[in-house]
């Protein structure tokens, strides 16, 4: 099968298209016929092997190289074979698996589910790690209510545009932070207010926030601790381009705030999500009742997921990019 590669931790450039093995599944995955998978500031990481911190941790990060050296993670797709509860061969499914730049995946059977009837292979690809994260960090993690005023900080991005749509589908009063090419973008999702970050400094405002979720990491602790209510909490992520840098990336303000949050007022909680076969259920569930829709800035087929990687880093992407087979 037709697959993207990579040997070492390197620029998009250096990633092949290559002919490999087709994989078999093991007991508890699905083999799935990949139709489309989307591009996640997890496969950057992953291409470049920063943060360099997070190499002694392992998989699936390596010291010397990726210990999973086919790119993508999330897909959409039809089941070949395999054993999971309620899915037959024919079946067209959703999730999150590594080596999704390929032609077939196998899968644990608790990381895929039905993808929503109402989108193609490529509106589902771009759901699950994205839609997963933002649903992880305001349902889970923030336990967002109705009627709670709540800022996110990168409402644009792969995550934010999930996020703005996830917080006002919860009932939540949503303020998004964007730049100027995107406002109208963001005021489509349903944001109340939107704010353009070339032209106002949220933490400079009057406004106070119950919740604040920060996707890009681009403001101190002090500075978002002013636009948080009494009682309000603070959200970090660790996806984007982080003030830390390739060596700790968001490693440094994750310590920072966990110390904020154990030994002053301030409420902080860094989260990352985990992929569940119940989780990728709701988000189908929010997709199929109209609450939340994917949003696609550009789609490139797999012999150029490359370019793709290289776009969402560079570029800035708005909201999603797609990889079709």
């Amino acid at each position: 099968m037709k697959a993207i590669v990579q040997d070492r931790y390197c620029a998009p450039e250096a990633l092949a298209l290559r002919e490999i093995p087709q994989p078999a599944p093991g007991p508890g995955e699905v083999l799935v016929r990949v139709r489309a998978a989307s591009v996640n500031a997890y496969d950057w990481h992953l291409m470049r092997g920063d943060p360099y911190v997070a190499r002694f941790m392992g998989h699936p990060m390596g010291f010397g190289g990726p210990a999973v050296q086919v790119r993508g993670r999330d897909f959409a797709g039809e089941v070949v074979s395999g054993d999971s509860p309620g899915l037959r061969p024919g079946d067209e499914v959703y999730g999150e698996a590594d080596g999704t730049f390929a032609e077939y995946v196998c899968v644990p059977g608790d990381a895929v589910d039905r993808k929503p009837a109402n989108l193609t292979f490529e509106q589902a690809a771009a759901v699950p790690l994205a839609g997963n994260t933002a649903l992880t960090g305001l349902r889970d993690t923030g336990h967002v209510r109705a009627g709670q005023r709540v800022l996110i900080n990168g409402a644009s991005g792969g995550v934010g545009t999930f996020a703005v749509q996830i917080a006002k589908a919860s009932g939540a009063n949503v303020t998004a932070v964007c730049g100027t090419r995107n406002v109208e973008l963001v005021q489509g999702l349903g944001a109340d207010r939107v704010i353009d970050y070339t032209r106002e400094d949220f933490t400079r405002g009057t406004e106070r926030y119950d919740l604040v979720l920060d996707l890009v990491g681009n403001r101190s602790l002090a500075g978002l601790r002013r636009v948080l209510a009494p009682g309000g909490q603070l959200l970090l992520s660790g996806g984007g381009m982080w003030a830390g840098g390739r060596f700790l990336g968001p490693v440094a303000l994750f310590v920072r705030g966990a110390l904020a949050d154990r030994f002053t007022r301030l409420r902080v909680r860094a989260f990352t999500a985990k992929v569940s076969r119940e989780n990728l259920a709701t988000l189908r569930e929010l997709v199929e009742s109209g609450k939340v829709a994917p949003v696609i800035d550009r789609t490139y087929p797999l012999s150029e997921a490359p370019e793709a990687i290289r776009y969402l880093e560079d570029e800035h992407a708005r909201a999603k990019v797609v990889v079709a087979m």
